[in-house]
């Protein structure tokens, strides 16, 4: 059986845990209490972070590549693309993703010094992300995927992190409400999750 070691409010965390059900196998998630982890985590991973996946001898950490290894490893529902064309263009998306959103993760969690100035950088590439929306239901068209899956938990943080998105945002909204209805994205929310959104 698979052990993923998760934060109960880590966004990386819960983009593993939205994959684990959505998937519907068999796993266990292991709460970490980010502010107390336990020493098992540094030595199974040298960066100390959660989530870190444990599977047999095999050890994964980084939410992407561990979200990958269980999609080709339970290949149904297939999260990511079979055309080798858009399975890269999802994957370069998936980085811009890292380097435009979720690099400014621990900035807003923190509150630290120049927080208006990422809450404004996250919120205007948000708003570039809307008219997507307005012809299809997900990231890739009618299918979720794994881009879904990786803005998810962002999205369902925005409140949490005093990000306001103007009406022209709505269609990026509505999106998120698909998401969130999703039984894999409820069955993965932690109790300290589900109360970040009113």
């Amino acid at each position: 059986m698979m052990n993923l070691y998760s934060g109960t409010t880590d966004p990386f965390s819960h983009r593993c845990r939205i994959v684990l059900f959505e998937k519907g196998m068999d796993f266990e998630v292991i709460d970490v209490d980010l502010f107390n982890k336990p020493e098992e985590i540094a030595s199974i991973n040298p960066y100390n972070r959660v989530p870190v996946l444990v599977d047999r001898d095999l050890v994964l950490y980084e939410s992407n590549i561990i979200n990958e290894y269980i999609d080709e490893r339970f290949p149904h529902p297939q999260l990511m693309p079979p055309d080798p064309i858009m399975r890269a263009r999802a994957r370069q998306l998936l980085h811009t993703f890292e380097h435009e959103l979720f690099a400014h993760i621990p900035a807003l969690e923190a509150s630290q010094r120049g927080i208006e100035k990422t809450r404004t950088h996250v919120r205007d590439h948000l708003i570039q992300l809307a008219p997507m929306f307005v012809k299809q239901k997900f990231m890739l068209g009618d299918e979720f995927s794994m881009l879904d899956v990786a803005i998810a938990p962002l999205l369902w943080r925005l409140e949490h992190y005093s990000i306001e998105l103007p009406k022209a945002a709505s269609p990026l909204m509505k999106y998120a409400e698909r998401i969130f209805s999703r039984q894999g994205f409820i069955d993965a929310l932690t109790p300290s999750e589900k109360v970040m959104r009113r």
